[in-house]
C-alpha cells in the first residue's frame, strides 16, 4: 500500500508541476527575468505550496504516526554550513540558467521538452560528483586508515 500511495503522490505532484507551468523552462525563466518579460504567476504557485505545506505540517503534528511508516521524519538540522550554501548556490544557478529545478525537469522528460535530457543528465552527473567529493573530503578529514 505504501508503494501505491507513493506512486499516486508522485503522479499528483507531476500533474501539478505541469498545470502550474513549472515544467516549462520558458515560464520559469520569464519569472526570473525582472528587467524583461517578467511573469509573476509562479509566485502564486509558490504561495500555494507554502500554504499547503504549512497546513500539512500542522496536520502531521496532530497525529501519533504517519499512515505508512513507524514514525515521522521531520527535518532536524538547523546549521548553515558550506555544503548547504554551495548546494543552494548550484541549485539556483542551475535553475536560473536552465529554467528547471529537479522535480519539474524529471516531469518534463515525459513531455519530451527541448533540452530536458541534457539538463537531467548534467544534473545527475553533478549530484554524483557532489556525493563523490563529499565522500572524498570525509576520507581526507578522517586521516589515513589504521
Amino acid at each position: 500500500m505504501r508503494a501505491v500511495a507513493s506512486l499516486l503522490s508522485g503522479i499528483i505532484f507531476g500533474i501539478g508541476l505541469i498545470v502550474s507551468g513549472m515544467s516549462n523552462p520558458a515560464k520559469v525563466l520569464n519569472f526570473l527575468d525582472f528587467a524583461g518579460t517578467w511573469d509573476p504567476s509562479l509566485a502564486f504557485v509558490m504561495g500555494g505550496a507554502v500554504v499547503v505545506t504549512f497546513i500539512g505540517y500542522r496536520l502531521a503534528q496532530t497525529r501519533a504516526r504517519p499512515a505508512f511508516a513507524e514514525r515521522f521524519y521531520m527535518p532536524s538540522a538547523r546549521d548553515i554550513d558550506g555544503p548547504l550554501l554551495a548546494g543552494a548556490a548550484s541549485f539556483g544557478l542551475g535553475w536560473g540558467l536552465g529554467g528547471y529545478c529537479p522535480g519539474p525537469a524529471v516531469t518534463a522528460l515525459a513531455l519530451h521538452a527541448d533540452g530536458t535530457l541534457v539538463f537531467v543528465s548534467c544534473m545527475l552527473i553533478g549530484m554524483w560528483g557532489a556525493r563523490a567529493a563529499k565522500d572524498r573530503l570525509g576520507e581526507l578529514a578522517a586521516g589515513p586508515a589504521a
